[in-house]
């Protein structure tokens, strides 16, 4: 590393490309654009004002107190905003393909794809924090897949997905979430759709014979532990406080293939799962495997040790755990009402010294829809009403005792929101730290709170000042395609890195072929031939490959593996060889890898296509291809 890169090692980029633009004519214009942010803060002060009458001042160049993770739906991938100003500062790519970072192209991201590669498509649902004593611990966040069965962990010290696995033996991971105490040890997740077991062609026409599972995924390998089958489907889930306790949703208990099917029943129920006695059971080998998976399966259905089933109104979606541990909060959806289970009275229904029914210590009649319960941590909670467009904010306790029959008010608030809310999340609320403070609302409709932009239109995330007795509205935000739910966590608990470091596991494979090679990554640049294979190893440091051109043979297998050499934060480089389809993203001491076949005999450019420097146009090189 040169004495000039050490120097800029603790600089940042916007005093690393004003100190670079001066010493070049190109730089005027460089230094220009950065004076001209002067002009563009007269706007941004304009906008804070207004935010600030509404509340909500983070000005220009300040900080947000929250980080917020929104699942991307349909895009399949997972945005990160600042709570309160409600601005995106990045996305992070996990079941989609990203041109921008070349998640979906690069090796890298291919190898964590694994299989699933194949699919172009992602339904990223459900976004959790991994925990440690109830608290967010910052290390992972965990999110699945409906649309292809999967789940993944997002390392949140680089923002990047690290690993990702299917689940076997189910179809449509729906409800995510994890295991709050001692530690994340398992990631649970639902499989919504019942299937036949094995699903290989057998029983195509005998519904009674297909079932779905409850499964528990190991935090820190991401293998499958354990399965459980189980009457019905599920939806949503969450953990209790002890470890031992999860509840799960149940909207089909009839397990009905269609609509007017799955609505005969009167009630169906939330599923109790016993972690202990499942784990002492894998312990002792007491299980079954299904097909070609080797991951242990467990009989759940009703009559087992290791479940029970709580009759609830019929259809519900939503199951929330309040902060202080104490209830399970499963939502009604086709109800009026959302079910409060006592979790102190699980271990007497598993030892049978209680009824089912016996566990629900109350049931409020919100409003029209309710789907999703949030808490504040002053005992009150937050429900979707979905139907109703509203959010009703109720307390606990007085529901419990109108529920016993005393002459009560549990309400306390309705809120009109817009339109049609699904998920909502409150600071904190997922742990002991509930805050109070802020409560995200994610309305599946917008219709007329924005500019018209076709039949498409966006959808709508608001943002409600919890703070005091009411709740306030204080923010509309569009949205694509479905974020369906978010996370919000203190800045303070996540600590990301500003440049990777060299041993990163992240990259570690690309760095084992480069050592194979014979090839120091932070000091050469070559081209290693072996048959039609050909691997070409560059440096990149602001505002130049360590290789300006290579040569290989049309039909040749090419793989490109670049090393960004540069440690100032932000100094991003890319490569991207243009009509090839390649493209990805070097940060700063990353390596990253693609391979792609040279097919095309003749000259073929490659640039960096991340702004890097005042030269940054200048940054190009050439793959010189002779025909076969």
């Amino acid at each position: 590393m040169s004495d000039h890169q050490d120097t800029l090692q603790n600089l940042g980029r916007r005093l690393f490309l004003r100190n670079t633009a001066m010493t070049s004519a190109a730089g005027v214009a460089g230094a220009s654009l950065i004076g001209g942010l002067g002009g563009a803060s007269l706007l941004s002060s304009r906008h804070a004002e207004a935010a600030s009458a509404n509340g909500v001042n983070i000005a220009p160049g300040e900080l947000d107190e929250y980080y917020g993770f929104w699942s991307g739906g349909h895009s399949g991938e997972v945005r990160v905003l600042g709570v309160p100003s409600m601005r995106e500062l990045m996305r992070i790519p996990v079941f989609n393909t990203d041109s921008a970072t070349g998640w979906g192209i690069t090796n890298e991201s291919r190898r964590i794809l694994g299989d699933s590669a194949r699919f172009l498509n992602g339904d990223s649902h459900h976004p959790h924090i991994s925990m440690t004593d109830g608290r967010y611990d910052g290390k992972y966040l965990f999110i699945n897949d409906k649309a292809n069965t999967r789940v993944a962990r997002i390392r949140l010290d680089v923002m990047k997905t690290d690993r990702i696995t299917t689940i076997p033996n189910v179809q449509a991971i729906h409800g995510l979430r994890l295991q709050k105490v001692p530690h994340t040890k398992y990631v649970f997740c639902n499989g919504e759709l019942p299937i036949p077991q094995v699903n290989d062609g057998r029983d195509l026409d005998s519904p009674e014979d297909y079932w779905t599972m409850f499964n528990a995924v190991d935090a820190e390998s991401m293998d499958v532990a354990w399965q459980v089958i189980v009457d019905g489907n599920l939806d949503n889930t969450d953990a209790d406080y002890t470890g031992r306790f999860v509840g799960a949703t149940c909207y089909n208990s009839e397990k009905g293939m269609t609509l007017a099917e799955t609505m005969r029943n009167e009630r169906d129920w939330v599923v109790v799962f016993d972690v202990e006695a499942i784990e002492a059971a894998v312990s002792a080998g007491d299980y079954k495997t299904l097909g070609d998976s080797s991951v242990p399966v467990l009989d759940g259905r009703k009559g087992s040790a290791f479940t029970r089933y709580i009759p609830v109104p019929k259809n519900p979606h939503g199951l929330n755990t309040t902060p202080d541990g104490k209830y399970f909060i499963a939502n009604g959806k086709l109800s009026p009402t959302v079910t409060i289970i006592a979790i102190d009275k699980l271990p007497d229904l598993f030892n049978d010294n209680i009824e089912p029914r016996d566990t629900v210590v109350g049931e409020p009649e919100l409003g029209l829809g309710p789907l999703h319960t949030t808490f504040d941590g002053r005992g009150n909670g937050y429900t979707t009403l979905f139907i109703d467009s509203q959010v009703a904010k109720w307390n606990i306790e007085d529901a419990i005792r109108h529920y016993n029959g005393e002459d009560v008010t549990y309400l306390r608030q309705k809120l009109d929101v817009h339109y049609q809310p699904g998920h909502n999340h409150a600071s904190l609320t997922e742990s002991r730290d509930a805050d109070g403070k802020w409560l995200v609302v994610l309305s599946k409709f917008s219709k007329d709170r924005f500019l018209p932009v076709g039949p498409l239109r966006p959808e709508n995330d608001q943002l409600i000042d919890i703070s005091g007795e009411e709740m306030k509205l204080i923010h509309d935000g569009p949205t694509y395609a479905e974020p369906h739910d978010c996370i919000l966590v203190r800045a303070d608990q996540i600590n990301p890195l500003k440049v990777w470091q060299r041993d990163d596991p992240f990259f570690a494979d690309t760095v084992a072929m480069a050592k194979a090679d014979g090839v120091n990554l932070e000091q050469e640049s070559k081209v290693i031939r072996d048959g039609n294979k050909v691997r070409v190893y560059m440096t990149s440091i602001a505002p130049t490959f360590g290789l300006t051109e290579f040569r290989v043979k049309q039909g040749d297998e090419v793989t490109v593996v670049v090393t960004n050499l540069d440690r100032v934060e932000d100094l991003t480089h890319g490569f991207c060889v243009v009509n090839h389809g390649v493209q990805m993203e070097i940060g700063p001491q990353q390596t990253a890898s693609v391979t792609f076949t040279a097919d095309r005999a003749g000259v073929h450019w490659y640039y960096c296509n991340w702004f890097c420097h005042a030269m940054h146009m200048e940054m190009t090189g050439r793959m010189l291809v002779e025909p076969a």
